[in-house]
Order: C-alpha cells, then sequence, then structure tokens
C-alpha cells in the first residue's frame, strides 16, 4: 500500500515558509491599531492569502506534477505579464535580503560594539557562504535554526505571557479611541508574513493531488497565524503604546524593538530569549530567501554550478542589497512595507486572474477554490488595496502612529 504523506507535515513546511522575521515588523506596524484591529488584519490577510493561494493550486489542474509558478503564468497570461510577475518575485526577495541585512548589522553592532556597517558586512560575508556552498548546506543550518527559533520562542513567549497586563492590552491607560484607520497601514507587512505562493507547485508535487495540498496550505496558514497573533497579544500586553514611539522613529528596526522589550521584561533570561529568536528568524528566513534569488539569478543569467559560476550567482544575489544597506540603511518596517506592496502582484492579482483564465477556459474538472467570481474580485481588490495603502502611506496620506 502506498504511503500518502501526512497534512502535519504539508502544513509544517508552509508554517516554515511562512513564519520568520517578516513577524518581528507585526508589532511595530501595528502599533497604532493595537490589539483587536491589528489581530483582525493579520486574521484578514491569512484568509485572503489562503484563499489565492488555492486559486494559485486551482490554475495548476491539467499540468504536470513538476509544473512552476513561472511555466504556468507564461502560458496563460502571456509573456509579459510573466515577466512582470518575475520581476516582482526578485524585486521582493531582494528588498527582504536588505531588510534583513540591515537589521542583522544594527544586533550585531549592538552585540560587539562594531559600527553597524561593518555589522552588516560581516553577516553578509559569514552567512552568504551557506547559500554560495550547497543548498544542501542550507537545508541543514536551516534545520539547526528552526529548533533555535522554537526553544527560544516558546521560552521568551511564556515568559512574557505570564506577564501580560489587560489594560496595556486593551490599551486602557491611553487615550486614543480611532484605532481602525491605522489597521490600514498594517496590511502590507501582515501580507509579506504570508508569502507562500512559491511554494504551492511544491505542495501539489509532494501530495500527487490539489485537494490534499489545499488542506496542507490552510494547516501552515492557520498555524502561522496563530503563531503572530500569541506574538501581538505577548507584546502588547507587555510594552505599553507609548513606548513604540521611539521603535517607530527608528524605522521600526528589530534592534530597537528588542532594546524596547528589554526594558520591561524584568527576566534577563527571556529578554536574551528574545534576541536568540529575533537572530534565528532573520539568519533562516535570510538563508532561505537568499537561496531562492541565488537559484532565481542563477537562472537567469545561465550561471552555471561550478564554483566560479556559484561565485558569479553570489556576487549578483548579495552584493547589490549589501550595498543598498550601506548607503541607504531605511528601516525593517519600511523595506518589508516595500515587500509586501510588490508581493500583491503575485500573491492576490496574478493566482486569481489565473484561475479566472482556467475556468474561461471550462476547466470545471477537479480542485476549484471556493467563492466564483465575486471571490476572484474580492481577492484581486484586496491587493490592489493593500498596494494603495502603502502608497497612500509613502505621502502621509493615512493615519500613522508615531507615538
Amino acid at each position: 500500500m502506498e504511503h500518502k504523506p501526512s497534512l502535519v507535515g504539508g502544513a509544517c513546511i508552509i508554517a516554515g515558509v511562512c513564519v520568520g522575521a517578516g513577524m518581528l515588523g507585526l508589532p511595530s506596524a501595528g502599533a497604532g491599531a493595537w490589539t483587536l484591529w491589528s489581530m483582525f488584519a493579520v486574521t484578514l490577510t491569512m484568509v485572503v492569502m489562503t484563499v489565492s493561494g488555492w486559486m494559485l493550486l486551482e490554475s495548476y489542474k491539467g499540468y504536470p506534477l513538476r509544473v512552476s509558478f513561472d511555466t504556468v503564468t507564461r502560458d496563460l497570461l502571456g509573456k509579459r505579464v510573466n515577466a512582470l510577475n518575475n520581476l516582482s518575485v526578485y524585486f521582493v526577495g531582494g528588498i527582504l535580503l536588505y531588510a534583513y541585512i540591515t537589521s542583522s548589522g544594527l544586533i550585531i553592532q549592538e552585540m560587539l560594539g562594531l559600527e553597524s556597517h561593518w555589522g552588516s558586512v560581516l553577516f553578509t560575508l559569514f552567512f552568504s557562504v551557506v547559500v554560495w556552498h550547497s543548498t544542501r548546506a542550507v537545508d541543514r543550518i536551516s534545520v539547526l535554526l528552526v529548533i533555535l527559533m522554537g526553544l527560544s520562542f516558546a521560552f521568551g513567549i511564556s515568559g512574557m505571557s505570564m506577564n501580560v497586563r489587560l489594560d496595556l492590552l486593551l490599551d486602557r491607560i491611553g487615550s486614543e479611541t480611532h484605532y481602525a484607520p491605522y489597521a490600514l497601514g498594517m496590511l502590507p507587512v501582515a501580507l509579506t508574513s504570508f508569502g507562500y505562493h512559491h511554494s504551492v507547485s511544491s505542495m501539489r508535487a509532494y501530495y500527487g493531488e490539489e485537494r490534499r495540498a489545499s488542506r496542507a496550505i490552510l494547516g501552515g496558514t492557520a498555524i502561522a497565524l496563530t503563531f503572530y497573533l500569541i506574538w501581538l497579544a505577548s507584546v502588547f500586553g507587555n510594552l505599553p503604546r507609548s513606548e513604540f514611539g521611539p521603535v517607530i522613529e527608528q524605522g521600526g528596526n528589530v534592534d530597537a524593538l528588542l532594546k524596547a522589550l528589554g526594558s520591561v521584561i524584568e527576566s534577563k533570561a527571556v529578554a536574551s530569549a528574545l534576541n536568540a529568536f529575533s537572530m534565528a528568524a532573520i539568519l533562516s528566513s535570510f538563508i532561505g530567501v537568499g537561496l531562492g534569488v541565488f537559484d532565481y539569478l542563477a537562472d537567469l543569467f545561465q550561471f552555471d554550478n561550478s564554483r566560479g559560476g556559484r561565485a558569479k550567482s553570489w556576487a549578483v544575489t548579495f552584493l547589490p542589497p549589501l550595498l543598498l544597506s550601506l548607503l541607504f540603511p531605511f528601516g525593517f518596517l519600511v523595506a518589508i512595507g516595500y515587500a509586501g506592496a510588490v508581493a500583491t502582484l503575485w500573491t492576490c492579482i496574478i493566482p486569481p486572474l489565473l484561475a479566472w483564465k482556467v475556468r474561461r477556459m471550462g476547466n470545471k474538472e477537479g480542485f476549484r477554490a471556493p467563492g466564483g467570481l465575486l471571490m476572484i474580485v474580492l481577492v484581486i481588490a484586496f491587493g490592489v488595496l493593500t498596494a494603495a495603502f502603502h502608497l497612500l502611506n509613502m505621502v502621509d496620506l493615512l493615519p500613522v502612529y508615531k507615538g
């Protein structure tokens, strides 16, 4: 009897792709909206991103199991749309690498007393070698980092959750009465935290069919959502809303958030666990995203897999974001916001368009994402509005919380 892959395993793969350094930006992005509206924004994003993943899964029907996002988009929507889609995937990867390099440089600066640019250089040179070496090296390091993330997160959050204050969690000590408008600017950061769509084809190949893959996707996004809600409640229940002012002023950088949390957490062990979790999350995301961009550029420029070819791929993958980090250290939250705005193209716009095209072609057999034409329109509208909110935020046309 043939062994079927478990749904738990697939759900954990999707959750692992989602949960990473992006979640570190959620508290700062949600400081204006605070607890209830931040949780609503993250939950709404999870629902939309799950449905859009299902729409992408639906569009793979009739194709070989190993088909890629790139192939299906080019086949159904044409070369120009596919080129734009690929460009957006690369941009998001590059801007995330830039965010991780900037944040890690600041954390290393605090730890070792170096100038921040030296911290960024050391981090990039040291850890990008893992990606240059081999995918297998990334695999081994990722397993260790996931274990470290799990243990440090569990210890840190358990320590914080025991000290959650209801008056802080519900902001009863503040004078604010209008939280909802601030939630709009949080959506691009929330969207980045559910960016698993490049793994949809892998899930389909893993299970050999769409229905079980769709359940694994739902399980994975639900696990990620649970992590994010616990994280938000733990931070907002310990750190007063007014304390986010200095963090936001520094671009939402992770080191600033950790410093603010360290000032209100009495246990040094809990503060150290949060530091370890943050560093592991950034490093895990850095090598994971770095590997994706590395392989993408190696294919684009036709660099071979020799040491010299991999060195070229390494240079075009890591040197541009490192250079940008040294010249324009905008801040973690700003970079994550840009990534979320551009990621709307391949997470909320392309997948529903693909599903619409498949349905127009009359392919009604097999798996179908729920909701019909109305759901397609709603997912696209969510993507367009999320990108628009980021642009409006940039020009100060949305309410921005500054502490």
